[in-house]
């Protein structure tokens, strides 16, 4: 059955019709070698829908403007890459919450092909997901046509990751290295908001983390707590120094005990040989994984995210500045809603508290806050205000918790920049949210 199914990317190219809807493996289960030359039928096919996230491939198809006609491409996640390529027209961002995003878009339109990377069949013919099961198990049982870019140098994971050969169309052998991401050192502003953090995390704790220089710094605070559990959406770098230093350790957890659960991997290659054949670490679906009530099964879960901009009510802004979309939601309100669900649940949501950007009218950079009376027109919120908790600064950490607008308001104005904090507290009288005489 094996050999029959194996052909090579040009046959899978020859599926690709005029207006088919294509899915491809999210960020390193990304099927690198489809990406990478899907442009050369572009004078054979109109009206190309790809559908992806989190991409790592700089696939000339949706980078060259020139095949526009050709090649549509929809994201559930923007990166820096896509952000540049959107000029070109043909580039959208699909709203999401990432635990629906596959049943979602699946409401919305079935796929013609969906590829991905993925293990060499085993004796007994199935092959491992690998790296990622966000929406990927989904779109197997969903499309008309399977294909796997098989690759030897993919570690072999559990979880809910297994694919039999019976259920996959083609096989396209590959031997492409496993995307990495460069570890990121945090900075003196990453290290103090870490240490805020790891202050309110305590023994037992089951965490959610991401990438970056902040969750960095927290996985470095963490270093003298003991039997803390992962259930998160990513599963990082960071995570394995405290998995060997025997941080982390499960055994508290109410939900997977002795479990390390995710949805997704990407880091350093040590972390692709830790997870390789390892049964502690489960990678499960994202519908499941991220169901805010299922992580709210976990006993004293914490989520922390980032955020671009905060305004005085606790909207957060992390995906965009004002219309220009450069993320995506992600798993951040699935998360963070998550945590509060739990008993003993805590959710924190970090930034900085300023940043520079250049001034349209005078051309020049200047520092503004981060903390803002209103966040910028057309911001996406990614996070409500009615779902805030924590939010932390490098000059400190608030609980927003229930609290009111007028508390909130001057809460927030406590962890700005002190610079900020007398034109913030003019403008929150301005808008409403304060008031002189209190």
């Amino acid at each position: 059955m094996k050999e029959a199914k194996k052909v090579t990317i040009d046959k899978i190219y020859d599926l690709v019709q005029s207006n088919s809807e294509i899915v491809v493996g999210m960020a390193a289960n990304e099927p690198q070698e489809f990406m990478k030359n899907l442009h050369t039928i572009a004078d054979s096919v109109k009206s190309v829908t790809v559908t992806n996230c989190l991409p790592i491939t700089n696939a000339d198809f949706f980078m060259n403007g020139d095949y526009r006609d050709s090649f549509f491409l929809d994201s559930w996640f923007y990166t820096k890459t896509l952000r540049k390529a959107s000029q070109h027209g043909n580039i959208s961002f699909i709203p999401n919450h990432l635990h629906f995003a596959g049943k979602k878009r699946l409401d919305y339109r079935k796929p013609h092909i969906f590829i991905t990377a993925a293990t060499p069949p085993d004796k007994h013919g199935f092959m491992s997901l690998s790296t990622s099961n966000v929406y990927e198990k989904e779109m197997v049982e969903a499309a008309d046509i399977v294909v796997f870019e098989i690759n030897p140098n993919f570690p072999r994971t559990f979880g809910d990751m297994e694919v039999h050969i019976s259920d996959v169309d083609y096989l396209v052998e590959v031997d492409y290295p496993v995307p990495t991401l460069p570890n990121v050192e945090p900075n003196e502003k990453d290290l103090k908001i870490g240490q805020l953090i790891a202050e309110h995390i305590h023994d037992g704790d089951n965490l959610q983390l991401g990438i970056g220089g902040i969750p960095n710094a927290v996985a470095k605070s963490l270093i003298d707590k003991k039997d803390l559990g992962i259930h998160t959406e990513m599963f990082t770098s960071g995570m394995i120094d405290l998995i060997e230093a025997g941080v982390i350790t499960g055994k508290k957890k109410t939900l997977h005990k002795g479990k390390h659960v995710c949805c997704f991997a990407m880091g350093s290659k040590e972390l692709y040989d830790y997870i390789d054949n390892n049964p502690s670490v489960m990678i499960l679906p994202g519908s499941y994984v991220n169901d805010p009530a299922v992580m709210g099964l976990n006993d004293n879960q914490v989520s922390i995210n980032s955020t671009i901009e905060v305004d005085l009510t606790g909207q957060c802004c992390s995906e965009s500045i004002g219309t220009m979309q450069i993320s995506g939601t992600g798993g951040q309100a699935d998360t963070a809603i998550g945590a509060q669900n739990a008993k003993n649940g805590r959710s924190f949501i970090s930034l900085y508290s300023t940043t520079t950007l250049k001034n349209k009218e005078t051309g020049e950079y200047e520092e503004v806050s981060k903390i803002v009376p209103t966040l910028k027109a057309g911001a996406a919120v990614s996070l409500s205000r009615n779902d805030v908790d924590y939010v932390v600064t490098e000059y400190g950490i608030v609980n927003l918790r229930g609290k009111n607008i007028r508390e909130r308001a001057e809460l927030l104005i406590s962890i700005a920049h002190p610079k900020f904090r007398d034109a913030l507290r003019k403008e929150a009288i301005e808008a409403g949210f304060l008031h002189e005489h209190f």
